[in-house]
């Protein structure tokens, strides 16, 4: 058996994890020659939240951020991730400005396309999985990992034969809060394998301690490939360390034989500019968190519940909110805890703890409960869902939901010509997104800035992202959550019974 291969996503996954995205392109750059020269199986570079943090923050064009890391690293493929028909936002996006968002993205050089849906519902996929292969690049349909009844390894190998029945090249296992065990990796890659002949590719993060372990079992079943970061941007909340899992290999067949001069220079490099990130980082992101093995949610939000509780005067109540969002999350149908469904759930149960279960929805709540963000993997609570139609007066989707949204496009280009911005398809679907920070951009002003040290990780939640209440009681309250390091303005409204 062929020596296993690794990604390595210090560039994206790895400070997104432990620096909240605040890597600059600048910092990245004297990396690439050796990124580049180790012969990785893919280099993860974009997508997830550094198109925001490039906007809000750094005051860099993301698309351009592409381009400069093609031009240092030519060789090894880059990879982004994208949220399907959320691109990389919260919200879904009309066909086309999907379709534009990958053909630009394609159009600077990206490779490979980590598509996912936090439902896992495929019909969210379809647009740009089509999309990706219609530019000749590589789709990599991603099977969100969970733990729950109806999330079993016969559901997720269907998963991945949909997946390449839709015509992903490769698939991967996305555990993105650490959960996947040893014997369950061992399993579900034997099963795919046995299922699917693309390559396939397990991804997980260090939050409970497991992933290494996890990724060693799923060696040994015939993994592809598994995901790597380096330290300090390594561990933790991050993917495990590339020289790491190369010791944990040593003496067996599989172990990949990159070399270690030049990991080693790479961690010299990386551990300044994790020193000139320190304002966003946190030891509580570095250690194992065996907290998320029984609330079974990202380990980002556990430390920034606490602080966001104790902004709510709820601070003595952070047992109730965890014990809180497993209901949550079983009414919703067992939805995985993936952005934005992991702040969905944070945030209604914190509002089922403070005001009573189910008295104040939130508006995203609401449309997972009326089939807005695509099937979910388990019934909804059925008396859930009667109460939200009825205070909503709106029935439930039963299609794909973006059938129901109008081409945006044409809309996008005309509002960016009323503001004298050019209309190219690149700004278009950053305006799409981030309407305020692209605008900002495009006129040369300085980005609203980093937050306070009190609060290292904060970043607003997307106007585009935040829809009204579409009941008309007239009691709509306004809250602030903070979730997996971002905040997010929250409109809920009161619902009686």
């Amino acid at each position: 058996m062929k020596p296993v291969e690794f990604t390595n996503t210090v560039l994206r996954d790895g400070h997104q994890s432990l620096a909240a995205t605040r890597m600059r392109t600048g910092q990245m750059l004297p990396a690439l020659a050796d990124l580049d020269a180790l012969g990785f199986y893919q280099l993860e570079t974009w997508g997830g939240a550094t198109i925001d943090s490039c906007l809000r923050f750094l005051g860099e064009n993301p698309f351009e951020r592409i381009s400069a890391l093609k031009k240092v690293a030519p060789k090894t493929p880059h990879g982004m991730l994208l949220r399907g028909q959320n691109i990389v936002q919260y919200t879904s996006f009309p066909d086309d400005v999907v379709t534009a968002f990958v053909q630009c993205t394609a159009s600077r050089g990206m490779d490979v396309l980590r598509i996912f849906d936090a439902l896992n519902d495929v019909r969210n996929l379809h647009t740009a999985i089509d999309a990706t292969l219609a530019a000749g690049k590589q789709a990599r349909g991603e099977i969100c990992y969970t733990i729950s009844p109806v999330h079993t390894t016969k559901a997720f190998v269907e998963l991945g034969q949909s997946l390449v029945d839709r015509g992903c090249q490769s698939i991967s296992i996305k555990d993105m809060a650490g959960l996947i065990t040893p014997k369950v990796a061992h399993d579900l890659v034997s099963q795919l394998k046995k299922r699917v002949s693309v390559p396939i590719i397990l991804h997980s993060h260090d939050t409970a301690g497991l992933a290494a372990s996890s990724y060693l079992a799923a060696i040994e079943a015939g993994v592809d490939v598994v995901e790597t970061s380096i330290v300090p941007f390594a561990n933790g909340t991050s993917q495990p360390d590339t020289l790491r899992m190369m010791a944990l290999l040593e003496g067996n067949p599989r172990c990949p034989d990159y070399d270690r001069g030049r990991l080693s220079r790479l961690r010299t490099h990386f551990k300044k500019v994790y020193e000139e990130l320190k304002a966003f980082t946190s030891p509580a992101n570095e250690r194992v968190d065996v907290d998320i093995l029984t609330y079974q949610v990202p380990g980002g939000m556990l430390s920034n519940f606490r602080n966001q509780l104790k902004e709510q005067g709820m601070a003595e109540r952070y047992e109730e909110v965890l014990k809180e969002m497993p209901v949550v999350r079983e009414a919703l149908g067992f939805i995985p805890l993936v952005t934005p469904t992991s702040q969905i759930v944070g945030t209604q149960a914190m509002l089922n703890v403070k005001f009573g279960r189910w008295k104040m929805i939130s508006q995203p709540a609401q449309d997972v409960v009326l089939g807005k963000y695509g099937k979910t993997p388990g019934p909804v609570d059925q008396d859930l869902l009667a109460l939200v139609e009825k205070q909503s007066g709106q029935k439930a989707v039963t299609g794909r939901p973006a059938d129901l949204l109008e081409p945006g496009m044409p809309a996008l280009r005309d509002k960016l010509k009323e503001k004298d911005l050019p209309d190219d398809d690149e700004t278009a679907v950053l305006f799409a997104m981030f309407p305020v920070e692209t605008e900002r951009l495009l006129r040369g002003e300085k980005p609203a800035g980093t937050a306070p040290a009190a609060d290292k990780s904060a970043v607003p939640a997307p106007t585009s992202a935040v829809r009204p209440p579409t009941s008309g009681s007239g009691r709509a309250k306004r809250y602030v959550m903070q979730v997996e390091g971002q905040k997010h303005l929250v409109e809920v409204e009161e619902i009686a019974g």
